[in-house]
C-alpha cells in the first residue's frame, strides 16, 4: 500500500503516501512498497544468533538478518527472495510463504498480513474492487444479544473501528464518549484525535499500537476499501504519533486484552475485553468483563446500578 500525505512534520516511507482532495485525504495504493517494507522491517528485527547465524560479523552492515540470510533460512535462492522484497509476491505458493514467515519469525497476525499480501499482490485491481466491503448493517438479533448482556459492557464495531452499537453498560462505561443519538464513534480517532483518550485509556500507548496494528491488517486485507483508506489518510495527517506508528508496520489480531480504562463514577478499573467475530457480517462483538470476586467486578456492579437508577429517573 503506497500513501503520500501533503504537509510538515509527518514521517514518510516509501509506502506512506496520501495526496489530499477536496478537504480531504485519499490514499494511493502500491501494493509492492508495502510488501518490501513489511519484509526489510521483519527481517531487520531478527537477530542472527536467534536464527543459529553468528553473531559478529565485521561485514554486517544491516540490523537484523541479510537477504542471503533469509533465503538461506527459507530454502530459497538469494535472487528469488531479494525479488519477493522487491514486492513480486504475486504467484508465490503458500509453502514458501510460510518458509518466508518461519525465517523471519513472524506471528499470527504477521503471518496472515503476508498471506493477504500476496494475495492482494495476485489480483487484478478490477478483482480487488469487487472484494471492497460493503457497509454492514446491524441485525435485529444483534442489537437484541447487545441489549441482553445487562451485567457486560459491549459494543459492536466494524473492520474500521467503527462503534455501530452498545449497550447501555457501555454507555456508562465510556463516561461520555459514545452517544448512542449520535454519530458512531470511530476508536481510532477517538484514541489519535481526541484528548480525551489519554485519561480514559490508561495504558494509552498500548491501545494506540494496537489500533494501528488492526487497521494495518485490515488494509492488508482491503487495500481498495476507500473508507479505511480515508480513515488511514486523515490520521496520517493529522496525528504524528499516527504516522510514526503506521510506520512500523506492526500487525495486531484483537481476540482478547487487558484493559485499564477510568470512569468519573467508579474510577480507575481493569477488565478484559473479548473480540466475538460475526463472520457473516463483518462486524465484532466486544465484551468487557472483571475478574470474579475482583474489586473490578464491584466496580462494573456499582457502574450497573448507577446506570440502572439514572435511567429510571429519566423515566
Amino acid at each position: 500500500m503506497r500513501t503520500r500525505v501533503e504537509g510538515p512534520g509527518v514521517p514518510r516511507t516509501r509506502s506512506t503516501c496520501f495526496g489530499a482532495r477536496n478537504g480531504g485525504y485519499r490514499l494511493l495504493v502500491d501494493n509492492r512498497s508495502e510488501i518490501s517494507e513489511f519484509l526489510t522491517s521483519r527481517r531487520a528485527r531478527v537477530r542472527p544468533q536467534d536464527s543459529g547465524l553468528p553473531a559478529h560479523d565485521h561485514r554486517r552492515r544491516v540490523p537484523g538478518l541479510k537477504r542471503e540470510e533469509v533465503a538461506l533460512l527459507a530454502g530459497v535462492s538469494v535472487d528469488y527472495y531479494a525479488r519477493l522484497e522487491r514486492g513480486q509476491l504475486g504467484g508465490v505458493s503458500d509453502s514458501v510463504l510460510d518458509a518466508i514467515a518461519d525465517a523471519l519469525k513472524l506471528d499470527e497476525a504477521e503471518r496472515q498480513h503476508l498471506r493477504d499480501l500476496a494475495a492482494a499482490a495476485a489480483a487484478p485491481e478490477r478483482k480487488l474492487r469487487t472484494r471492497t466491503p460493503r457497509a454492514p448493517t446491524l441485525r435485529p438479533s444483534v442489537l437484541a444479544l447487545l441489549k441482553g448482556m445487562t451485567d457486560v459492557p459491549a459494543y459492536v464495531r466494524n473492520a474500521r473501528a467503527d462503534i455501530l452499537a452498545a449497550n447501555d453498560l457501555c454507555v456508562a462505561l465510556y463516561d461520555g464518549i459514545i452517544d448512542p443519538q449520535g454519530a458512531p464513534l470511530n476508536l481510532a480517532r477517538f484514541v489519535f484525535l481526541d484528548g480525551r483518550s489519554h485519561g480514559f485509556f490508561l495504558d494509552w500507548d498500548e491501545v494506540a499500537d494496537g489500533t494501528v496494528g488492526a487497521l494495518r491488517a485490515e488494509a492488508g486485507r482491503n487495500p481498495l476499501d476507500k473508507s479505511l483508506t480515508d480513515l488511514i489518510g486523515e490520521l496520517t495527517a493529522r496525528s504524528h504519533p499516527f504516522a510514526t506508528k503506521w510506520a512500523q508496520h506492526n500487525v495486531r489480531l484483537h481476540r482478547t486484552a487487558t484493559k485499564r480504562l477510568h470512569n468519573s463514577i467508579v474510577g480507575d478499573i481493569e477488565l478484559t475485553g473479548d473480540a466475538l467475530e460475526l463472520p457473516g457480517d463483518g462486524l465484532t462483538i466486544v465484551a468487557y468483563t472483571a475478574q470474579p470476586g475482583s474489586a473490578a467486578e464491584e466496580k462494573l456492579a456499582l457502574l450497573g446500578s448507577w446506570q440502572h437508577s439514572k435511567a429510571t429517573t429519566k423515566t
